[in-house]
């Protein structure tokens, strides 16, 4: 009787555990999902629970066997609770992985990676029983996702401006991207980022640069230098 009390009671207290997960999970995927982020409220509602489950696995799924049909609890567990839990921690980059994207030297989907990675901690938390703890956890990364992308966003344009955006098109031959950034990194400016497309049709490149430009550089000097580069066909720059 106290072995089928204890096996309902845990069961009650497991499901407890795996609705909590899902509601921090999804507090923090609202919040990715609002930008229309690689991983948004379901995969991050997921991923709390998926880690919640493996943590209550660890800690609690040998230690009832089934004998004569019936289920009895170890008197001596033999669960070693971090075994399962810790392939949690080095799984979770392959799906934080699948959200980094990489375009030309920009890369995009850092943020979403590591909140995929902070949400997978907060799922062992809760599934430990450490409520209070993942309480704290999923307000820390709400703060931090919401308040402080804000102050961000606001430190990002006062450094940022002096940044010029430059798309050049040109004819599709070797080395002409070198050619470019050689010569704007020549003439004093400094590329932050490169981002190059190519239209088959035409055979020609769409190259988008971030250019900073310090005092004295100006940007009609680099646009006239630039048209004088062998297959480029147009430039444009603007803020």
């Amino acid at each position: 009787m106290f072995e089928t009390q204890w096996i309902h009671s845990m069961d009650t207290m497991m499901a407890l555990r795996l609705l909590i997960a899902a509601v921090f999970g999804g507090i923090v995927g609202l919040e990715r999902g609002r930008g229309d982020r690689p991983a948004g409220f379901r995969t991050h509602i997921l991923v709390c629970v998926g880690s919640a489950l493996f943590m209550l696995v660890s800690m609690y799924g040998f230690d009832v066997v089934e004998l004569d049909g019936q289920h009895r609890l170890l008197l001596e567990p033999r669960r070693d609770s971090a075994r399962i839990a810790a392939q949690v921690v080095s799984g979770i980059g392959f799906l934080g992985a699948g959200t980094i994207l990489h375009e030309g030297l920009t890369i995009k989907g850092l943020t979403t990676a590591a909140s995929l990675w902070i949400v997978s901690a907060i799922g062992l938390a809760v599934g430990g029983g450490m409520y209070m703890v993942a309480g704290v956890a999923t307000l820390i990364t709400m703060i931090t996702l919401v308040t402080f992308h804000t102050i961000e966003k606001r430190i990002s344009s006062l450094s940022n401006r002096d940044m010029q955006f430059l798309r050049v098109v040109a004819n599709n031959r070797t080395s002409i991207v070198s050619e470019i950034t050689d010569h704007l990194v020549a003439n004093g400016a400094q590329p932050r980022s490169i981002n190059v497309k190519k239209n088959k049709l035409k055979d020609q490149l769409f190259i988008d640069l971030y250019l900073k430009l310090p005092k004295g550089v100006k940007g009609q000097d680099l646009i006239r230098g630039l048209s004088q580069i062998e297959g480029i066909i147009t430039t444009k720059m603007t803020l």
